[in-house]
């Protein structure tokens, strides 16, 4: 499996250089995307080994992830892997991602970390919950917890079939609006269990802004045809085990 590393980066200097030596142990490349940051990121991206590409400002979550993998995808890369810059994603997770690629042929693996929802702030928890269930309601599933986590930034994509859909979301409702189209377009997607891990810095989502942000993007979807997705595989979840990472 040909797979590049996408961080997405704004202002993430404390945690993104140990980030990117740890993927760098995984991963033979690691695209950190520097979203307009004032704080030194790029600069501690690229002496940990990173390639940096940079935005003079900053355009948001889902922009940066734009660029980074149509970067990897350029450089004839099949999958990506995208992490959070903040900490908060293990890459010794990456060989159970890998497992479920191979065994499922899913185009889109996620991170799950529902397994843990006690250790998400309260708030998050909460409407990671509720989006969760909006959109397997959205996406036809019988069962909401096949949907378990649709807002975790921690996955494995497969890029060919990334770059044939129309994704223009530009901030934070990236995750959802990323596999709403992948399931759109049946692609099987499956989700592993990862483990939580906190972030020493205050999450950069704002809760109003952000939330009606999501819901404008929601309304639009919820108006438009979708067809059910079905798959008759296991889900990931069964197949790897225990949550990936140490305890």
């Amino acid at each position: 499996m040909k797979c590049a590393a996408v961080i997405p980066c704004f202002n993430e200097k404390k945690t993104i250089a140990t980030l990117v030596s740890t993927v760098l142990e995984q991963l033979p490349l690691v695209i950190v995307v520097d979203d307009g940051s004032t704080d030194g990121t790029a600069r501690n991206a690229e002496s940990a080994g990173a390639i940096v590409l940079r935005h003079e400002h900053n355009r948001g979550k889902g922009a940066a992830l734009q660029t980074g993998l149509a970067h990897v995808l350029s450089l004839d890369y099949e999958w990506a892997v995208t992490l959070d810059g903040d900490g908060q994603h293990d890459p010794a997770a990456w060989p159970a991602f890998r497992q479920c690629a191979e065994q499922t042929g899913a185009s889109l693996i996620i991170g799950n970390r529902m397994h843990q929802a006690q250790e998400m702030p309260w708030l998050r928890r909460h409407v990671n919950r509720w989006m969760s269930r909006k959109l397997s309601e959205r996406a036809g599933r019988t069962r909401v917890c096949e949907l378990p986590d649709t807002q975790s930034g921690f996955r494995l994509v497969h890029l060919p079939s990334w770059a044939a859909l129309p994704l223009n979301a530009q901030r934070f409702e990236v995750e959802s609006e990323m596999l709403m189209a992948f399931l759109d377009a049946g692609h099987a997607v499956e989700f592993v269990p990862i483990r939580v891990i906190a972030s020493e810095r205050k999450s950069r989502i704002r809760p109003v802004t952000d939330t009606l942000r999501w819901l404008k993007w929601w309304r639009k979807i919820d108006s438009a045809a979708l067809p059910v997705f079905q798959t008759s595989r296991p889900p990931c979840e069964t197949l790897s085990g225990e949550i990936s990472g140490p305890a």
